[in-house]
């Protein structure tokens, strides 16, 4: 554990407290910065406001013989307590089930929403269809609060009580609107008031809003630079992009019919780093127009990374070659991520993607191997890879159909000591390896031998397994 390790160290004492920040804002859990701010007083002021950085109700309920005018522990109840601590805390999750459950806890949780003066953002999850009125009564508190962002995930409408107080507020630089029912909410009233801060936005419900006011409103925002639209017309996608000249990340679905007009190729598009889109299809090769559209949205090299998620009811999505070369001939020189997931891919389509790509960093996507040894065969020019994730079919052959472990099983197939092959390749920077749901992490550590020496060796081990047990290091024959 981290914690400990510092605590025991000799020297901790001399060392600037400054220092001790970037040491302990690596720490995730949350029960390592609890123990961390009980070492010492400078650990104390380090720890603290990390530890009330981000509040989320992700409560739990008292035992029934607890004597406390609440049976549900909240952070709400310490921030009370200790009305200082407000000051550290910047975000902040609250759900709406749990005030329809236990509604005596919302008055403390608004009266401790008042004591954070530094508060950053605010989300609201509520999968109820309960009445928005509670919500309603954080929206009063928070708009006197310097929020900077804003998350909704509701299953019912808030209402136009509360849309109209959501309508008014400004200087927000990221808003994400995820409701379910009601009308759809695409900022027809408020983007006036946002363009001059907001860059970050997501629009959850999309469907049915025509693609003229789309434009309208997102032009309205020229400072966007990351963009999440579901539900958006296609063909509505390049208009949009015309009016963001700032837009870096495009994330959005393919619905179908995206070329239904004449492209206009000297339109001037937004050079995205990074594009992600959503697609379904009941045909193999996918939805009909998606290549071209595709390649349509970043007609300029810019692309860093381009993520694919394409499901189709006749199984895995195949993409066809021509695309591959097409996009490696734009962004050959830029692309880091390549990243289609279930989408099928050859041995050769793979090994053309390592040599096309030189800066290809992340690679993710679904392929077919009699074994190991073909997969290291494709991906032996891809000298900067660092991820590789596959799903993979394992093509049987005669000595796995007489194995009583199914040829598709990665036990059969795939273990450490292929991953570690992979990963100590010459020239090759690879240390993670995802088959399916196992994944190998390999990583230079210090280890002592008989003699009392340390020497430094590269160690494979598989996720969710013990340290002992699946474990690959490579030791020298004097070690």
């Amino acid at each position: 554990m981290l914690v400990s390790r510092i605590m025991l160290h000799p020297t901790t004492h001399f060392i600037p407290t400054d220092i001790f920040h970037s040491v302990l804002e690596h720490i995730t859990d949350r029960r390592d910065l609890y123990a961390a701010a009980l070492v010492s007083r400078d650990f104390n002021c380090v720890a603290t406001p990390l530890l009330y950085r981000t509040l989320d109700t992700d409560t739990r309920t008292r035992q029934p013989d607890h004597k406390s005018q609440s049976d549900v522990i909240h952070p709400a109840y310490t921030l009370l307590s200790r009305p200082e601590l407000g000051r550290h805390v910047r975000h902040i999750r609250e759900t709406g089930v749990l005030h329809a459950t236990h509604p005596r806890v919302t008055e403390a949780v608004l009266r401790a929403l008042r004591l954070c003066h530094n508060l950053y953002s605010f989300t609201w999850v509520d999968d109820t269809p309960a009445s928005p009125s509670t919500f309603l009564s954080f929206l009063i508190i928070l708009r006197s609060l310097p929020l900077r962002a804003l998350t909704l995930r509701t299953y019912s409408d808030l209402g136009e009580d509360a849309w109209s107080l959501i309508n008014t507020l400004t200087r927000l630089q990221k808003v994400a609107i995820w409701c379910m029912h009601g009308p759809p909410r695409v900022l027809q009233c408020w983007a006036p008031l946002l363009g001059s801060t907001l860059t970050e936005l997501e629009l959850g419900r999309c469907a049915g809003v025509p693609a003229t006011i789309l434009v309208a409103v997102l032009s309205q925002l020229p400072r966007l630079r990351d963009l999440r639209l579901k539900g958006a017309p296609s063909n509505a996608i390049r208009d949009i992009l015309a009016s963001l000249p700032a837009l870096v990340a495009l994330d959005t679905e393919y619905l179908g019919s995206g070329l239904g007009r004449r492209l206009d190729e000297d339109a001037p598009l937004p050079l995205l780093q990074r594009l992600t889109v959503r697609t379904s299809s009941v045909d193999l090769q996918g939805p009909l127009q998606l290549w071209g559209w595709l390649y349509a949205l970043a007609p300029r090299p810019s692309l860093e990374s381009f993520t694919l998620y394409a499901f189709s009811t006749a199984g895995h999505t195949n993409i066809p070659r021509y695309f591959l070369l097409s996009l490696a001939r734009r962004h050959g020189e830029t692309l880091r991520q390549f990243l289609v997931n279930m989408t099928q891919l050859t041995l050769e389509d793979v090994q053309c993607v390592c040599e096309l790509f030189p800066r290809l960093e992340e690679l993710s996507c679904a392929v077919a191997s009699r074994d190991a040894e073909s997969i290291a065969h494709a991906i032996e020019k891809a000298h900067n890879l660092r991820t590789l994730k596959l799903h993979v079919h394992w093509i049987p052959d005669a000595a796995s159909t007489n194995s009583p472990i199914s040829p598709n099983s990665p036990i059969a197939r795939f273990g450490l000591a292929d991953a570690r092959a992979l990963m100590r390749r010459p020239g090759s920077r690879l240390c993670t390896v995802s088959m399916g749901s196992h994944v190998f992490r390999g990583s230079w550590v210090q280890m002592q031998g008989v003699d009392g020496s340390k020497r430094v060796h590269f160690q494979v081990v598989e996720d969710g397994s013990s340290a002992l047990g699946q474990m690959c290091s490579f030791f020298p024959t004097n070690f």
